[in-house]
């Protein structure tokens, strides 16, 4: 998964320079989440981060599977029961940004806020009144984007 940098201060110069945690992953460059390989090394991380990300949350089984971008009934029960697989880049991809949403809302809110949140009503103009889920449900990707970013700023990050 990803290892984030961390800034590195000179006690001689006023510069920071950022420096990445040996994950295996180089920082300058994106992983290749297409490569089978990485995909095949990075996979039961990401269903064990998820699955204790559902539980957390208290998704239900149909709610989880629609934000893996509609995962069919037999695959999902099958990822539950084995809790690792192999995914595609497109679930990893989804799972790295919920992994994001999940630690900003750990760190701006109290546990039991942060576990909830997604699923209580907003009146944040984007939700429309409707709760961070079930926009993320029916906007995919883009929306589930769109609320890393807005929790990504609320706790003062870009």
């Amino acid at each position: 998964m990803y290892n984030p940098p961390y800034l590195e201060y000179s006690k001689e110069h006023t510069l920071a320079t950022l420096n990445q945690l040996g994950a295996g992953i180089a920082w300058e460059k994106p992983v290749d989440l297409s490569d089978k390989d990485v995909q095949k090394r990075l996979g039961p991380p990401a269903v064990k981060a998820f699955l204790k990300i559902r539980d957390l949350w208290e998704l239900r089984d149909e709610d989880a599977r629609q934000l893996l971008g509609g995962m069919s009934n037999g695959a999902f029960y099958e990822l539950k029961r084995r809790a690792r697989g192999t995914l595609d880049q497109d679930r990893l991809t989804r799972i790295s940004i919920l992994t994001g949403i999940f630690k900003a809302l750990n760190i701006l809110y109290s546990k039991k806020l942060a576990d909830h949140w997604v699923q209580l009503p907003n009146d944040n103009p984007m939700f429309e009144g409707e709760s961070p889920l079930a926009y993320m449900i029916k906007g995919g990707q883009p929306a589930m984007l769109r609320v890393r970013q807005l929790l990504d700023s609320r706790r003062g990050g870009r």
